[in-house]
């Protein structure tokens, strides 16, 4: 990890989850960190939680990612600051219940524009920075079980997640187009997709908590998984990582 220190990782979604706790052990591993969330007074909050001589390294900035301009404006605000982007963590997402068949359609683009167009948007602002500075970064797309096997909801019951397995199918899809891409535009840039099955997130309903029991990930099983791939030598990229609990029955 020496090669990451003091250098600079956004995290979208840091207000709470898996965005929230890569965003804290980023700091702790030594980089500087922008947390990107709608509900930035979270991530506020969240420095609190850091020991004071931390806290510094901790920068929390308003952004929608279903928004260009909120997305714009907040990458230009990091470089800026920062001078650019050395790790990008594509973390935020959205979930909403529903059948795809008779649902408000506001509903199903707003997904889309969450899991998929945000983390276009967002790729293409970090791509861009580390090319022109000729930085071996990396990106990460935080994917799901749900983008290798289609979840559908509890079993037996009508299916009620409507257009979020097609949009973690997409990422399984972009990442691979990705890093054909970043080959293609002679760069080194690293792509990992992490493919979690459950984790104790607050988009996870308390029933489907209940009925996990200790089969559950916690956020923190998360952002070590992108430790570990930001840890691995230049020339080794993890291109795909699923992590299920044991005895996950997904």
């Amino acid at each position: 990890m020496e090669r990451w220190l003091n250098k600079v990782a956004v995290v979208t979604g840091a207000s709470s989850g898996i965005g929230a706790a890569t965003a804290k052990d980023l700091v702790h591993a030594g980089l500087n960190v922008v947390g990107l969330a709608r509900r930035v007074d979270r991530v506020e909050a969240l420095k609190q939680q850091l020991p004071p001589d931390k806290r510094q390294y901790l920068t929390a900035i308003k952004c929608d990612v279903t928004d260009v301009e909120s997305v714009n404006e907040a990458f230009k605000q990091i470089v800026t600051k920062f001078g650019g982007i050395d790790v990008l963590v594509n973390n935020a997402g959205r979930i909403v219940g529903g059948q795809l068949c008779t649902m408000d359609v506001a509903e199903v683009q707003n997904t889309l524009q969450t899991n998929v167009m945000g983390v276009i948007h967002c790729t293409q602002h970090a791509f861009k920075s580390m090319k022109e500075r000729s930085m071996n970064g990396h990106i990460f797309i935080i994917n799901s079980i749900a983008g290798h096997n289609v979840v559908s909801g509890i079993y037996g019951q009508t299916p009620v997640t409507n257009v979020y397995s097609p949009s973690k199918y997409a990422l399984t899809a972009i990442t691979e187009i990705y890093r054909r891409e970043f080959i293609g535009l002679e760069t080194k840039i690293k792509i990992t997709s992490i493919s979690p099955a459950m984790v104790e997130t607050e988009m996870v309903g308390e029933h489907l908590k209940r009925l996990a029991k200790d089969c559950i990930l916690s956020p923190h099983d998360i952002s070590n998984a992108i430790l570990y791939a930001l840890s691995t030598p230049p020339h080794v990229q993890i291109h795909d990582m699923i992590i299920k609990s044991v005895g996950d029955l997904f």
